[in-house]
C-alpha cells in the first residue's frame, strides 16, 4: 500500500492526559493501574481509570451527547494541539475533505446502565435519555464530528479489541480512494459495569494486577483510554507514518482465540506485505498481550510462526489496562512514540518467564533505534488487526 503520513497524535489513559505522562510513565516502568473500585462494583480487580472524567464537562452546544465515552473523547481531543491540528486540516483542505473513522467497543453503554437505575414506574427510561448521541455506537463520531467540525465520511468500527486499528484501514483506503485528503483515526472505550460483570463471569478478569507474558498470569486488567491520530496526505514534517495494515477474521470462537493464532498469523503477514518490508526489518512489536493464559500462548505461536524468537516483543497493557475497544489506538500511538524517542519499552509486572513461551520478551526498557514498528489487535470473534509503523523520516 501507499505509506501516509500521520501528522499529529494523541492519547489520554490511566496513565496521563497526553503523549508527556505517557512517555514519562512508560520510561520510569510506571503503571497507571490501580486496585479500586469502580462506582458500586464488587470485584477485587485492578483497573486503569483515567483521571477527572466525572469532572470534565462538554460545551453547551454538545450537552446532549454527554456520556463518560463521549467526556474521555473531548478530554483526549484537547491533548497535543490535536483538535488544533484538525482545525488547520479542515481550513486546509476543506471540512468536507476530512473524514473520522473510529472505533469503539461499549461505546456509551454506561449511561443506558444510569438511565436504568432511573426508570420510570412502569419501567420507561427516563426523558433525558438519548440513546442517539450516548449509547449509539455511531455516536462517537457523531460527537468527534460536532466538536471538530469535520464533514467527510465517517464512520465507527466496533469489532472488540481490534475496532481502533482497523480504522487506520478505513481511512487508508478512503484516502487512496481520494474521496477524503485528511482522516481522524483512533477510538474511545470507558469503563461501564457490564464489561466488568462480563469479563468476570468469563474468568478472564485478574483478581491481581495483570501480568502479559509471565508464568503467573491470572487475566486481563481493564482499562479505558482515548488515542486519535490525524493522517494526511503531502505533509512536509510527518510525525510518523503508516505503512501498512494486515486484517483477518478466523472465526475461532466467540472469545478464544485460535490456538495456533491462524487469524493473528494472516493479518501480520498481510500488514508486512502491505508494507513490503520482510520480518526481518521489524525492529520491534507491540503484542496484543492480554495476560490471559490462552491469549499469549497463541499470540506467542503465532509471532514465532512470523518472525522467529528474535524480535524484541512486549505489551503495554500492565500500564495501561485492556483499553479494548480503544487498545488498538492506544498501542499504535504508543509504537509511534516507541519510534520517535528510540525507546522499546518494557511488559510491566512481567517476574516469571514463562518456559512455553519463546519470544524475546522485554521485562525492562530498551534504548534502541527504531525504524518500523508491528502493532497486534486482536479482538473477541477472532477478529485481528496489525499494523506497521515507521519513524518520521
Amino acid at each position: 500500500m501507499k505509506p501516509w503520513a500521520i501528522s499529529h497524535y494523541t492519547l489520554t489513559t490511566a496513565l496521563g492526559a497526553g503523549c508527556a505522562p505517557t512517555l514519562q510513565a512508560l520510561s520510569d516502568q510506571r503503571s497507571g493501574l490501580a486496585p479500586v473500585p469502580f462506582m458500586d462494583a464488587k470485584l477485587p480487580t485492578w483497573l486503569g481509570e483515567v483521571a477527572g472524567l466525572d469532572e470534565t464537562t462538554l460545551p453547551a452546544p454538545l450537552a446532549s451527547f454527554d456520556c463518560r465515552n463521549n467526556r474521555l473523547a473531548w478530554l483526549g481531543l484537547q491533548q497535543d494541539g490535536f483538535a488544533d491540528a484538525v482545525a488547520h486540516a479542515c481550513a486546509r483542505w476543506g471540512a468536507g475533505r476530512v473524514g473520522v473513522f473510529l472505533g469503539t467497543s461499549t461505546s456509551g453503554l454506561l449511561q443506558t446502565e444510569l438511565a436504568y437505575r432511573r426508570r420510570l414506574p412502569g419501567g420507561a427510561l427516563p426523558p433525558d435519555y438519548r440513546y442517539d448521541h450516548t449509547q449509539n455506537s455511531f455516536s462517537l463520531a457523531a460527537f468527534a464530528i460536532e466538536a471538530l467540525g469535520t464533514r467527510g465520511p465517517s464512520c465507527v468500527v466496533s469489532t472488540a479489541c481490534s475496532s481502533s486499528a482497523k480504522v487506520f484501514g478505513n481511512a487508508a483506503r478512503m484516502l487512496d480512494a481520494g474521496l477524503i485528503d485528511a482522516a481522524v483515526v483512533g477510538g474511545t472505550d470507558t469503563l461501564c459495569m457490564t464489561t466488568l460483570y462480563g469479563f468476570h463471569s468469563l474468568e478472564l478478569l485478574s483478581p491481581d494486577i495483570c501480568r502479559p507474558w509471565d508464568a503467573n498470569r491470572s487475566g486481563l486488567s481493564i482499562g479505558e483510554a482515548a488515542a486519535f491520530a490525524l493522517i494526511q496526505r503531502d505533509v512536509a514534517a510527518p510525525a510518523g507514518w503508516l505503512l501498512g495494515i494486515g486484517e483477518s477474521n478466523d472465526g475461532h470462537h466467540m472469545s478464544t482465540p485460535h490456538p495456533e493464532g491462524a487469524g493473528a498469523i494472516a493479518a501480520m503477514r498481510a500488514a508486512l506485505d502491505a508494507a513490503g518490508l520482510e520480518p526481518s526489518e521489524i525492529d520491534y512489536i507491540n503484542l496484543h498481550g492480554t495476560a490471559t493464559r490462552t491469549n499469549d500462548a497463541a499470540e506467542d505461536r503465532a509471532v514465532r510462526a512470523v518472525f522467529g524468537s528474535a524480535v524484541p516483543c512486549s505489551s503495554t497493557k500492565g500500564a495501561t489496562g485492556h483499553t479494548l475497544g480503544a487498545a488498538g489506538g492506544v498501542e499504535a500511538v504508543i509504537s509511534l512514540l516507541a519510534l520517535r524517542h528510540g525507546l522499546a519499552p518494557g511488559g510491566l509486572n512481567y517476574r516469571t518467564p514463562d518456559p512455553e513461551l519463546g519470544l524475546d520478551y522485554l521485562g525492562s526498557n530498551r534504548r534502541m533505534p527504531l525504524r518500523s514498528v508491528l502493532s497486534n489487535s486482536f479482538g473477541f470473534g477472532g477478529t485481528n488487526a496489525s499494523l506497521v509503523l515507521g519513524a518520521a523520516r
